[in-house]
């Protein structure tokens, strides 16, 4: 059991993550591999579950609506692809697991939310730290506070170019759908 947590332990070294609870809405970059080529993926969602694992066992679940479907993602938190987490949103909730979600849509949908800087996360992470008590031992990578985040031009116009590729792809796609109808009631 103890060699267990040790190679945890090693899987969790320098890798800092935001103090994470139900009802949070995270923006997820994650890397994705495509052949040879090597992007970034940004992953919008609310925290709808944590799973209850120890250290690098610890993941947590996404839900988006995409199109008007669910989309849900289980994300392991300490995952050498997942490059970072911004903790966007915080919302008032009373429940560990937030499957009710899921049956809610438009106006049912919403939580009591509030938009969160990079001070405020700071002050959350330093209150939920003075919270946990003494005896409690918990690795420091959990309670890290979350580093500021300044939007630079250069982070702008690079978001900006990758929402345009992606744009341009998905019409690519759907003109090559429209010529495949096409062909298919002409034959």
């Amino acid at each position: 059991m103890n060699l267990l947590q040790d190679v945890q332990k090693l899987a969790m070294k320098g890798k800092k993550v935001p103090v994470i609870e139900p009802g949070f809405t995270v923006k997820i970059h994650q890397k994705i591999k495509e052949g040879e080529k090597e992007r970034i993926q940004m992953f919008e969602g609310l925290v709808i579950k944590i799973n209850s694992g120890f250290g690098a066992d610890k993941s947590i679940t996404v839900r988006k609506i995409v199109e008007g479907i669910g989309v849900e993602k289980i994300f392991p938190l300490y995952s050498t692809n997942i490059v970072k987490i911004e903790v966007k949103k915080t919302s008032k909730v009373r429940r560990a697991k937030l499957y009710y979600m899921r049956e809610r849509f438009g106006k049912s949908a919403r939580l009591k939310e509030s938009f969160v800087s990079g001070k405020e996360v700071d002050e959350s992470v330093e209150e939920l730290a003075a919270s946990v008590p003494a005896e409690e031992e918990t690795p420091n990578v959990e309670t890290a506070a979350v580093e500021e985040t300044t939007v630079t031009e250069e982070t702008l116009v690079e978001e900006t170019a990758q929402a345009e590729e992606e744009q341009a792809v998905e019409a690519e796609a759907e003109a090559e759908v429209a010529t495949k109808d096409e062909e298919e009631k002409t034959a």
